[in-house]
């Protein structure tokens, strides 16, 4: 059995390998420059070996700047039971609350995002299987949820053989975006719950945002892949997606209990900085109940910790931008 110590230890080892990953990638960049480029410029970040000394939380200010709306947000981690289902519906729905007009659009096979918003998967006439095969328009998929401002397109078990089927498809990694870029102007926010791997499903979701979430549970195992998720956004953003960025990262599951979790978190604080939110998502019964009566916290227990937590993101997240007109 492996003791906490141990597992900080092999935490902090993950963050120094992307620090070396980020190092190389960094030089590379510099070679290819000009020598008068070579001179670190004045405002710039310090090397990536030298100390960052990060504020307490208490003392950070949030005046980071937001894109414009709509923006169109890929919540993605290929590590499974991380939270990314339970942000994807929970924020979806958080946002919704504030007064933005929200799609979730589930693109994992399980459904999981589907039934968590109460919809039947028997009872659809289209879902985002045929949108993605069969070009059937996303508006005719969309169904409506239990809260005012919040949409969904569903998903089915149909869609486990999406990846295959794709393969001989026409602009295959594109079918999503092209999809999506139909109903944008209809909407403030539209989340992608993308599947816990990296294939094609992924790749269309992450070539379809401008933006990735990616929710880090405060354990060592779910820092283990987070590489290799970064090297295929940087895939992405060179070969299909300039536009897309990491912006969000969410910590889930925090239990202040164990110190394992507190040094998850402030080596991913340390390691992305502005780009963790400040509000982490605590580990919580409810949280795990909802989704079995097909609600969102926020309507299966308004007062509950895990609705708090994922209100005061959405706040974070959105940060108070205004909601457009029409």
């Amino acid at each position: 059995m492996i003791d906490p110590d141990q597992l900080r230890t092999r935490a902090a080892a993950v963050f120094d390998r992307l620090r070396e990953d980020q190092a190389r990638e960094s030089a590379a960049v510099a070679r290819e420059q000009p020598e008068s480029a070579d001179e670190t410029k004045p405002g710039t970040d310090p090397p990536f070996d030298e100390p960052v000394v990060l504020p307490t939380l208490d003392e950070q200010r949030d005046d980071r700047p937001r894109p414009p709306l709509p923006r169109v947000m890929a919540v993605a981690n290929q590590k499974g039971g991380v939270g990314k289902t339970t942000t994807a519906v929970n924020l979806g729905a958080a946002l919704a609350e504030l007064g933005y007009r929200v799609l979730v659009v589930d693109l994992d096979p399980q459904g999981n995002a589907t039934t968590g918003l109460g919809i039947n998967s028997r009872n659809l006439d289209a879902t985002i299987y045929d949108v993605l095969l069969h070009d059937v328009p996303m508006e005719d998929a969309i169904e409506p949820t239990s809260l005012r401002n919040l949409f969904v397109v569903p998903a089915t078990i149909h869609l486990a053989g999406a990846e295959i089927e794709l393969v001989p498809a026409f602009s295959r990694e594109l079918r999503l975006r092209k999809a999506i870029e139909l109903v944008t102007d209809d909407f403030d926010y539209i989340l992608i719950d993308c599947p816990p791997s990296l294939g094609l499903l992924t790749v269309n979701g992450l070539a379809a945002a401008t933006e990735v979430v990616v929710p880090i549970q405060c354990e060592y195992y779910a820092l283990e892949g987070l590489g290799q998720l970064l090297r295929n956004v940087n895939l992405v953003q060179t070969n299909l997606n300039p536009r897309l960025e990491v912006t969000t990262i969410v910590l889930t599951m925090y239990d202040a209990r164990t110190r394992l979790a507190e040094q998850v978190a402030r080596e991913v604080r340390q390691h992305f900085g502005a780009k963790v939110c400040r509000h982490m998502v605590p580990r919580t019964v409810r949280l795990s109940e909802a989704p079995s009566f097909g609600q969102p916290i926020i309507l299966f227990d308004s007062s509950s910790r895990g609705a708090t937590a994922y209100r005061e993101l959405a706040k974070e997240v959105s940060g108070g931008a205004a909601q457009r007109v029409g």
